[in-house]
């Protein structure tokens, strides 16, 4: 029995059946972004997060409503993941005015206060002090909450990771640094990126940071890691690092042609570790669900994005009054 049959069989059929719907919503989602682009109708960046999708699930899935989310530009999937519409996601992606951000930051800066969503940054590494920052704040106020804090491993070579990283184990914040290694910062292999090591969970261990290495093209296996994780720095033991083992099916951005990996390196990791196939057949071996059930399943996801498109491109576009409104915040001052 693989490993991932073994951990199938530790979930519940309505767990295993979450887990692929909501994978396949993030890729179905991704795909309609990506032809959308491509017909004009979404301006400015764009990076998709197709291939990713076991990533942010698996990890989602074993956190509680009081943890936190922050992230880079790649980030629809964590929008998504977190119980952002599909509706205001896509608005946003369009620049219309029922967008989270009212149609004003498109695919790289939306959030929601609701969902405990930060963000979408556009600074390469700049989420990872936001994101231990909003940690130190929980922990300062009493919250039973986790900053879980995503970058990529292009991200890991800034300066302020490792500012973050110090000041995190110094003071114990809650705070889990989800690093997803997909193989390419940009469009710069790992192996020409890194001095020494390519294990990027052992970044940490300078500041006593535990780390793990993850199958991230398993969302069995992210679940599993991210429960025991997030169990232990919930519990007042300060941060970790999980390095996802990912991969990306399209280029850095939508204006990435990828020319530096080979057709036939993307083709086999689609073919034999696409993240929502394994899942599929893991459950269909099991029997655990039939083919009708994930066809339905399907049809379902397909009439949320359908809806989410039409409803983006009915909505209106921002008055150019707003173009000064949510800049600033007045904010009073101490006594």
């Amino acid at each position: 029995m693989t490993r991932q049959a073994d951990l199938a069989k530790k979930e519940s059929k309505e767990t295993l059946l979450k887990l692929y719907e909501e994978m396949l919503l993030v890729r179905r989602f991704e795909e309609k972004a990506g032809q959308m682009y491509g017909m004009g109708l979404i301006g400015g960046f764009c990076h998709l997060y197709i291939g990713q999708e076991a990533v942010v699930v698996g990890m989602q899935a074993a956190q509680t409503p009081s943890d936190a989310v922050v992230t880079s530009y790649r980030d629809h999937g964590h929008m998504l993941a977190t119980g952002m519409d599909p509706k205001g996601v896509m608005a946003e992606l369009t620049g219309r005015r029922t967008g989270y951000s009212k149609g004003k930051g498109g695919s790289m800066h939306m959030f929601s206060r609701n969902r405990k969503f930060y963000g979408g940054h556009g600074i390469v590494g700049a989420q990872v002090p936001i994101g231990t920052g909003i940690g130190f704040a929980m922990n300062h106020m009493g919250e039973d909450g986790v900053c879980v804090t995503y970058l990529g491993d292009g991200a890991l070579n800034q300066g302020q990771v490792y500012e973050s990283f110090n000041m995190a184990a110094l003071w114990k914040i809650p705070v889990v640094y989800v690093v997803e290694n997909n193989k390419y910062g940009m469009g710069t292999s790992i192996e020409r990126s890194s001095a020494k090591s390519t294990e990027l969970y052992n970044r940490g261990q300078s500041y006593g940071i535990p780390g793990v290495q993850v199958d991230g093209m398993d969302v069995l296996a992210v679940k599993a890691a991210s429960d025991k994780v997030l169990e232990h720095v919930r519990s007042g033991k300060g941060p970790y690092i999980m390095e996802m083992l990912t991969y990306r099916y399209r280029g850095h951005s939508m204006s990435d042609p990828a020319k530096y990996r080979s057709k036939e390196e993307v083709q086999r990791m689609r073919t034999e570790q696409d993240p929502i196939e394994r899942l599929r057949a893991v459950m269909l071996e099991q029997e655990v669900v039939s083919e009708g059930d994930l066809k339905e399943i399907d049809k379902k996801v397909k009439e949320v994005i359908g809806e989410a498109a039409e409803f983006a491109q009915n909505s209106e576009e921002p008055d150019p009054s707003e173009l000064w409104t949510d800049v600033y915040t007045e904010v009073a001052a101490a006594e």
